[in-house]
């Protein structure tokens, strides 16, 4: 993507179902979920560049041993620093007591972190300061061994101020209203909750406080804590936690739209936001990993026992189609080939837009997630000048001569690695003129790839706020001389902000909605933009069901392809000489090519929750009103 989006974190939870010593005899060490741990996070790095965060219980302990632990870094390789500060307690700790070093039970009760219940977090945070207190998990501590809570999640809520009401109703004090608080002290709240009831049944039943304990762990209901506490959640979350003595859960959001896939077998149970990442760390088969039903949790027990309980009933499942298209790692199986097939159903708008002159046009990408959306489109014009070239044969018939045959079978598409991806440039210059300069040579060129006068045809996975199309692409593509650049996004036209954890808040920063407000002007209609917002107001205070959408009514007078070349409009400039135009990919051919993940909100304002309906009106009042603020 060439306009940069912080996106959605990523969690890891591996449950090691065998005692310590099973792994040090059949793996030679002890730190076997450790290391898992540290391949898990690293495989899924990607999701997170501002921080993670490490956590893990060790089941069994006796009273005043440590048995939880926890290391968080906003250092700028985060899981380095994580795994090199645990490298550092664990090697000397070692080095100061000899016999540790091959005594698995005197590791564990001596070294922290070596547990056999690990969670992992990496963080992408959609707003607010990147602190270290803002980094998961989180921990909510208790002197009852049951009441200890750590939560780590890939989320957003869209109604935390509700959330937060709810918690002041129940007599608790939040320390701040933000999302993991809240969602933190609910389930904490009806935790605290179930072991005071099963504390007392279990005394009327004869047994003493001390007896109580392993029988409170046994008996806990996890789901019935978390169906009380998500009752009211609204956002798309894919939530992981762990309680003091071992039991562990990741509940999925209703509608699916937050990823989460598991695998279990005699050693392990790990869950994860990505499916490659499990299936290399653990070496198991694309069949072997299933993927956890919306509204569903996966519950651990203490025992080892794991279950897949229905926590919340699922609704119409909106998995995010943005997943597929850049989220996600590219080398999951499906994804791989969806991404293909959004380069392929485009081709037919290019083909369109080129006027068939494949022969005059160079075909690239703009790397490095376009890459295989690239492959789909160049497969469909080999295969379009396939049907061509025997047209063209069955035409002349026998009458073919070798050099004619030749001539016709080496025309095929041109394609060229053009526009290459520098090292980030940190932008150290305040003014902004100088930071424009420097954001120019974000992207360089392969000089003499491209001939004066061809067209040039280079894909996107997305176009959200063309930024960098503007102040770098467009105008380095442009030193080439062609007669005409088409940028290509794979994905539709991003119109409506994203309220369930990823970076894309205000209206204004799209340039799909710059462009289609452009066309109000010129076309003297702003008379809707100021209905809209009166409708927007009107429904401030209206129950969450009952909220409309009134910003698709924004678009709703333009065609696509009247949007797409306004926005080449925007994007273009005097200085560049070559004719600009843009292509987005259509919803139709998104569903075609993503049939299980229609979660397509961003294109379609289509909102998969109740309040993804709030936030985008609220965003159309900021933008309005000119606050350059968040939405939710």
């Amino acid at each position: 993507m060439s306009d940069a989006i912080k996106h959605e974190c990523g969690i890891s939870l591996i449950r090691l179902l065998k005692p310590l010593e099973y792994y040090q005899e059949k793996y030679g060490t002890a730190f076997y979920g450790l290391n898992k741990m540290y391949l898990m996070m690293e495989k899924q790095h990607n999701r997170g560049q501002d921080g993670a965060g490490f956590a893990s219980i060790k089941l069994d302990m006796d009273a005043g041993e440590r048995y939880m632990s926890r290391v968080r870094s906003i250092a700028q390789q985060p899981i380095q620093d994580i795994f090199a500060q645990i490298n550092d307690r664990v090697n000397t700790a070692i080095k100061e007591n000899p016999e540790y070093e091959n005594n698995v039970a005197l590791q564990k009760k001596h070294i922290p972190y070596i547990g056999e219940v690990l969670l992992g977090h990496v963080r992408y945070g959609t707003f607010g300061k990147n602190s270290i207190e803002s980094v998961h998990p989180f921990l909510r501590q208790n002197n009852w061994m049951h009441r200890n809570l750590i939560v780590a999640g890939n989320f957003n809520m869209t109604n935390v101020d509700e959330l937060f009401d709810n918690l002041i109703q129940i007599g608790q004090h939040p320390k701040e209203m933000a999302d993991t608080v809240t969602v933190m002290e609910k389930i904490g709240h009806f935790l605290d909750d179930a072991v005071a009831k099963l504390y007392k049944q279990i005394k009327k039943e004869g047994f003493n406080k001390q007896e109580a304990s392993p029988l409170i762990a046994e008996r806990l209901n996890v789901a019935k804590i978390l169906r009380r506490a998500a009752k009211n959640w609204d956002g798309g979350y894919a939530m992981a936690g762990l309680l003091g003595h071992g039991d562990a859960f990741v509940l999925r959001d209703p509608a699916g739209i937050r990823p989460a896939y598991y695998y279990q077998d005699d050693e392990v149970v790990v869950v994860a936001s990505e499916r490659p990442a499990i299936q290399t760390v653990f070496n198991v088969q694309f069949e072997d990993i299933k993927e956890l039903d919306p509204g569903h949790a996966i519950l651990v027990k203490k025992n080892g026992k794991t279950i897949i309980k229905e926590i919340l009933a699922p609704t119409e499942r909106k998995a995010c189609s943005f997943e597929r298209i850049y989220f996600s790692r590219g080398s999951d199986k499906e994804i791989y080939q969806e991404r293909k097939e959004l380069g392929k159903l485009i081709f037919p708008q290019i083909l369109k837009c080129i006027d068939e002159d494949i022969k005059n046009t160079v075909f690239s990408y703009i790397p490095n997630t376009a890459e295989t959306s690239f492959y789909g489109m160049v497969k469909e014009a080999q295969n379009y000048m396939n049907k061509k070239k025997e047209e063209q044969i069955l035409s002349i018939g026998s009458k073919i001569t070798k050099e004619e045959l030749h001539e016709i079978l080496d025309v095929r598409p041109r394609i060229e690695k053009v526009a290459i991806k520098d090292a980030k440039l940190r932008t150290f210059i305040a003014q902004d003129s100088g930071r424009d300069d420097l954001v120019a040579h974000v992207y360089d060129i392969s000089y003499g790839s491209v001939k004066k006068g061809d067209n040039l045809v280079i894909i996107d996975d997305s176009i959200v706020r063309g930024t960098t199309l503007k102040k770098s692409i467009l105008k380095i593509l442009d030193r080439l001389h062609p007669k005409k650049i088409v940028v290509v996004s794979s994905a539709p036209q991003i119109r409506y902000p994203d309220c369930y954890g990823i970076d894309m808040a205000k209206l204004e920063d799209f340039i799909a909605f710059r462009a289609a407000l452009e066309l109000h002007k010129d076309r003297n209609t702003m008379h809707i933009v100021d209905d809209i917002y009166q409708k927007c107001l009107s429904q401030v205070n209206s129950n969450d069901k009952d909220v409309i959408n009134f910003v698709k009514e924004f678009y709703l007078p333009f065609t696509a392809t009247e949007i797409s070349n306004k926005i080449g409009e925007l994007l273009s400039s005097s200085e560049i000489k070559a004719e600009v135009q843009i292509i987005y990919q259509t919803i139709s051919n998104l569903h075609q090519a993503c049939p299980d993940n229609l979660g397509d909100w961003y294109f379609t304002g289509e909102y998969p929750t109740p309040g993804g309906n709030r936030v985008v009106n609220r965003a159309y009042i900021n933008f309005y009103e000119g606050k350059n603020e968040r939405a939710y």
